[in-house]
């Protein structure tokens, strides 16, 4: 069953899907490498990578966590 809060919080955009995609996929409570290696693993784009490597080095509680500071304008790469 995916879960649908992830996609709907995020643009229907190539870039926003893969982030979406990727942030399904990873066991929270993660840290900043875990999350970028999980986008690795999951083979997108460099774009979106380059997006979870300019997260600040901290551990996310959950999906909305990294969605909340992407959207916030604090993380690099995309605001929701």
């Amino acid at each position: 069953m995916t879960d649908t809060r992830i996609s709907e919080g995020l643009n229907y955009e190539p870039i926003n899907d893969e982030i979406a995609q990727v942030l399904r996929d990873v066991k929270f409570p993660a840290n900043k490498d875990g999350i970028v290696d999980a986008a690795r693993a999951a083979g997108v784009s460099n774009d979106v990578i380059s997006v979870f490597d300019g997260l600040p080095e901290q551990d996310y509680a959950s999906a909305d966590a990294v969605e909340q500071l992407l959207g916030s304008g604090a993380g690099p790469g995309i605001s929701a």
